[in-house]
């Protein structure tokens, strides 16, 4: 009954007409993102950052996640019609999608990829709203140690689901904390790692991060790839899917909402895994093995169900915890620190009509995103033929006007330049950024919550091990980091991630 009345008040909020709005535009953008090939709902929602100032905070939060979980349905549109997939996650969808297209059946694959999204979201959605509530009650028996424990597991989650190297990511997440070190000590009011620079007292903003390393680098790096675009140039017709396709893809839409719903929860997993799991999940269990990779339909229900599914999920850890299972999560994060909401559970109790209006928008936007890829697929096939030449310098002012208006500082547009350049250093050494992203948003609330600890225990250090749920946080980790340096899971999370790239 509880749950019923927090999804009521959730429904008040996402259902105004601003707030619809926002939602409207937020998977509008998503879906556009999605769709163009190069530039991810990452790289989007930092540009956009800035300019959610002004906003109030649940629509500016309501616009990023529709941008978020809309970028999943148009990336499917791309991998279906051009070959290419627009959002990462959509990778797998290209290998049965586009043949599908191929065959004259473009209208059955995009109307698969679109019904068992929505039925994904809706389930995932459905997955958060009654989560949410146990979890949070239980966050609120952490202490500073056990805070400090949880996020030792983010960070080592990111870790070890990191498609780079370990060594890297592990270098990667620590180099993040260095940089979430930079500014002012907020206890002893003395200035760290600033080299006499007044623009770095108060910290490197993450924003200029995020915009510099994912949609600056982005860019940098889409100039090296010839434009092309395999496009889909017949006509497209008959959207139903038979009866038949019906059989085959709503149990492959089933399993692949039950993998993505589990899998987008974990910290680091990222939504191309969910995908690339139920992929190999349907492969195994179809009697028709040999039809994947030649217009198989499970190969793109199943696929499209999960990768939908984890972008809902995602929002457990951080809604509910605080904590950010991937950068884009930690961006969201970002922008409810930039509105003066502090994350944690503490978001529930004490900005309820936020914490709900946003659950609720997430089955509004999925509706909303249903309408927007099936009636408007002609429109998106013709955003396609937009040129780089025009796209990307369009990219980079948007980019550029966003930051200066964080600070209305010109020295923040030369440190988001100069992170572009390395972030795009670090895609040539195979060095994958998004560890970096959680390891600076993550930072200072781990310093914090480490002081705070000792603090508290008056300079002990085994507080971290006998607080019972500190400890068994602290044993999960190593746990998680032993089992994935085993030879066997090692050399089969490389297999996984080369078949990825691939």
């Amino acid at each position: 009954m509880e749950l019923f009345d927090h999804l009521a008040l959730g429904f008040s909020t996402a259902l105004s007409l601003q707030n619809v709005t926002y939602a409207f535009i937020g998977c509008l953008l998503g879906t556009m993102i999605g769709v163009l090939p190069g530039l991810g709902p990452l790289a989007t929602i930092a540009m956009l950052l800035p300019f959610t100032y002004g906003l109030e905070p649940i629509a500016a939060l309501i616009m990023l996640a529709g941008i978020y979980y809309g970028s999943q349905y148009g990336g499917s549109t791309t991998a279906i019609l051009v070959n290419l997939p627009g959002e990462t996650s959509a990778v797998v969808t290209v290998i049965d999608g586009h043949q599908m297209a191929r065959q004259g059946r473009a209208g059955v694959a995009l109307a698969t990829a679109a019904l068992g999204s929505f039925f994904a979201g809706t389930v995932g959605t459905l997955i958060l709203a009654v989560f949410a509530i146990p979890l949070t009650r239980f966050a609120f028996s952490f202490g500073p140690a056990d805070y400090f424990s949880l996020m030792v597991v983010g960070l080592l989650g990111a870790v070890a689901l990191a498609s780079s190297s370990l060594i890297r990511a592990i270098g990667m997440v620590l180099l993040g904390l260095l940089l979430g070190l930079v500014g002012t000590d907020v206890n002893s009011g003395t200035m760290r790692y600033t080299f006499g620079l007044p623009q770095l007292w108060d910290g490197i903003d993450f924003v200029v991060v995020a915009v510099g390393i994912f949609a600056f680098a982005e860019v940098i790096a889409s100039l090296e790839n010839k434009e092309l675009r395999e496009a889909f140039t017949g006509k497209i017709t008959n959207l139903w899917p038979t009866r038949e396709d019906i059989r085959r893809a709503c149990p492959a839409v089933l399993r692949g909402t039950a993998i993505g719903s589990a899998v987008g929860a974990l910290p680091g997993a990222g939504l191309s895994l969910a995908s690339f799991f139920s992929y190999s999940l349907e492969k195994k269990v179809s009697r028709r093995p040999q039809e994947f990779g030649h217009g198989a339909i499970e190969g793109v229900a199943g696929p499209e169900a999960a990768n939908n599914a984890a972008a809902q999920t995602a929002f457990v850890p951080t809604l509910a915890l605080g904590i950010p299972g991937s950068a884009t999560m930690a961006l969201m994060l970002g922008a409810m620190m930039i509105h003066n909401i502090q994350p944690g559970p503490q978001v529930m109790t004490n900005n309820p009509d936020i914490f709900w209006g946003l659950i609720a928008s997430m089955w509004i936007g999925n509706l909303m995103l249903v309408i927007l890829n099936l009636p408007l697929i002609g429109m998106w096939v013709k955003l396609l033929s937009v040129p780089y030449k025009i796209m990307f310098p369009a990219i980079l002012v948007f980019c550029c006007v966003g930051v200066y208006s964080v600070q209305n500082s010109v020295y923040d547009i030369y440190f988001a330049v100069a992170f572009g350049v390395v972030g795009y250093a670090f895609r040539k050494f195979g060095c994958e950024p998004a560890p970096l992203m959680l390891g600076l948003v993550l930072g200072p609330m781990l310093e914090e919550n480490f002081r705070r600890a000792l603090v508290l225990s008056r300079g002990d250090y085994t507080v971290f091990f006998t607080r019972p749920i500190s400890l068994t946080l602290l044993l999960f980790a190593a746990a998680m980091l032993v089992v994935v340096l085993l030879p066997n899971i090692k050399r089969r999370r490389n297999e996984i991630f080369a078949e990825e790239e691939a």
